[in-house]
């Protein structure tokens, strides 16, 4: 193989490989046993060995099972007095494919919903006696009795307090009377079954879109700031801690829940489990056992909305939310973004401005891919010639070789003698690779993480959204390595990819021929590529097939113009002494 297809088929594997790792990156790890795991990051490794304590006590009232419903600006919420608990928490601003409200919580075929008490620090049997309840303005207030195993009562009040535009919800529980037993923990609040919307694996063996759902914790440190830490669960999917946080945190790819409690100086039981059902991919709850010395009445916030900085960077100051909390730092508990986090940024900012003068995302991304070729261009004619020039002083650099065929240090020498003498930088081929590769990982992040593209449509019925595949029809079974949804613009990208491959190879062809390796360029590497990029945005294919054609017509104009003169240098053949010579020279 040639030296300089040798080049190219490294650098290819190298993307391919670079891609392969991106992809992976942004699904969910697992270990063995299904647990979501990020082992690149720090983990809370203390746990509590204290087990969970089982009470339980006689309900005294006579409430019916019901449901009702209360809106706020941000909120449609449906109650049940079954457990003064919440079945649906649906978000007015934010819409599914299919047009409905995004429903934060996401029950599938559980029988359990958000926001229930459990007695002490016992997750398995949730308090699930009916409460009466009132409404006062913002608050939604939810009573009932009970009776202890010595005839002691009391009366449990749990209140949710709305605010018109946030989506921090308060939860406060206070018991009013003796009864409760002797222990390290009163009850626990929590937030389950899952947070939606539904994640949804239609059989391609990985999660819906690269859609997961990952557990993090803001670790109080020794300067009182909470430091953002990723948490580990145990074999069983589950995990606890009594270490100090600041706020533990439940997050998809979109949207997050994040439980904060008002006094940060409790002595708080922090857990988490996960667990599998039919229904759904995953089950996660998060939870926070309050302690007995804070039970007469605490409070936990929730927020429960999108992963955007201007909802969740908003409670730093009193001033700048309807709550007048401050130093929350939620904004902490948002996903981070890739090392190209900035290039993300740009091209988001560009977007964006497109968006504005065009508002349709996919011809943004087809116009911001033109104006990008546009600018690299001085780099793809840099390239081409390089790549010309290199080919057209091969017979000379044969001619070396077999001139020294037992020396590759004499032939390296004067190989690279040759390149200096004709001006010629060997990885001038390669420079263009190099600086699509950052652009494409950073359109990736974009496309798949960035809220604010989130069903960002490009042509109705076909790509609806572009942060995800799209899909033409979906199988009654799957395909190997596929699944079984149908997916069009990968076909379409690969079949680009072959023609931009077919072209770039036929301005070489003159003088060197690719031979046996021909047919790894033009065919292995964009089969390699469909399977890679099968489940990837649709938006991203889009990106690239357009690369691709703005390619195939630049070699084009690049090959018409360079048929009479390819390279600037022309091979002069002379006999001396009955013997041909090969040289160049400048046209």
């Amino acid at each position: 193989m040639k030296t300089k297809q040798l080049r190219f088929v490294v650098l290819s594997l190298v993307l391919l490989l670079g891609l392969s790792f991106l992809y992976v990156s942004c699904l969910p790890q697992r270990s063995a046993n299904g647990v979501n795991q990020n082992t690149t990051s720090p983990t809370i490794e203390e746990l509590s060995a204290a087990p969970a304590k089982k009470v339980s006590y006689k309900s005294l009232g006579q409430a019916k099972e019901e449901t009702f419903k209360y809106e706020t600006n941000v909120f449609n919420v449906t109650f049940s007095t079954k457990g003064a608990s919440v079945s649906s928490l649906k978000l007015k601003n934010h819409a599914n494919a299919d047009g409905q409200f995004v429903d934060i919580v996401y029950s599938g075929e559980t029988a359990k919903k958000a926001f229930m008490l459990y007695w002490a620090d016992d997750f398995q049997n949730p308090i699930n006696d009916n409460f009466a309840y009132r409404t006062e303005g913002e608050k939604i207030i939810f009573t009932n009795s009970y009776q202890n195993a010595e005839g002691k009562e009391f009366t449990l009040v749990k209140t949710y307090e709305f605010k018109a535009n946030e989506y921090l919800i308060k939860l406060s529980v206070e018991v009013q009377g003796e009864g409760l037993e002797e222990g390290v923990y009163a009850y626990t609040m929590s937030y389950e079954p899952q947070v939606g919307p539904e994640i949804v694996n239609p059989g391609s063996g990985r999660s819906a879109y690269g859609d997961y759902r990952r557990f993090y914790a803001g670790l109080v440190s020794k300067n009182n700031k909470a430091k953002k830490m990723a948490i580990k669960l145990a074999k069983d999917g589950s995990f606890f801690t009594t270490r100090d946080l600041n706020w533990l945190s439940l997050t998809g790819k979109y949207f997050t829940v994040i439980a904060r409690p008002e006094n940060e100086e409790a002595e708080y039981k922090w857990s988490a489990r996960q667990r599998s059902y039919s229904g759904i991919a995953q089950s996660n709850s998060i939870y926070v056992s309050i302690p007995k010395s804070e039970s007469k009445k605490s409070s936990v916030y929730f927020y429960c909305g999108p992963q955007l900085k201007k909802y969740l960077g908003s409670y730093y100051s009193g001033t700048d939310n309807e709550w007048g909390v401050r130093g929350f730092n939620l904004d902490d508990a948002m996903e981070g973004g890739s090392m190209l986090g900035w290039l993300e940024n740009i091209l988001k900012w560009c977007l964006m401005i497109l968006n504005k003068i065009v508002p349709n995302y996919g011809v943004d991304i087809i116009i911001l891919t033109i104006i990008l070729k546009f600018l690299l261009w001085p780099l793809q004619k840099k390239s081409t010639e390089s790549s010309a020039k290199m080919a057209s002083i091969s017979p000379l650099v044969e001619e070396i070789k077999a001139k020294y065929p037992n020396n590759p240090q004499k032939q390296n020498e004067e190989v690279q003698k040759l390149y200096k003498e004709k001006g010629i930088n060997p990885m001038g081929g390669c420079l263009l690779m190099l600086i699509q590769f950052p652009i494409l990982i950073a359109f990736y992040g974009l496309l798949n993480r960035h809220f604010e593209l989130r069903g960002a449509m490009f042509l109705p019925g076909w790509i609806p959204d572009l942060s995800v595949p799209e899909t033409v029809f979906t199988l009654g079974f799957r395909l190997p390595f596929l699944g079984n949804q149908i997916h069009l613009l990968p076909v379409i990208y690969t079949v680009s990819m072959i023609f931009s491959m077919k072209f770039t190879q036929m301005s070489n062809q003159n003088s060197s021929s690719m031979g046996n390796n021909q047919w790894l360029m033009t065919w292995g590497m964009p089969i390699f590529f469909f399977f890679i990029l099968y489940g990837a945005p649709s938006g991203l294919l889009l990106y690239w097939t357009t690369q691709n054609v703005l390619s195939i017509l630049q070699q084009i104009y690049t090959n018409n113009k360079m048929k009479k003169n390819p390279t600037g240098f022309e091979v002069v053949h002379s006999k001396t002494d009955g013997k041909t010579k090969k040289t160049t020279k400048k046209k």
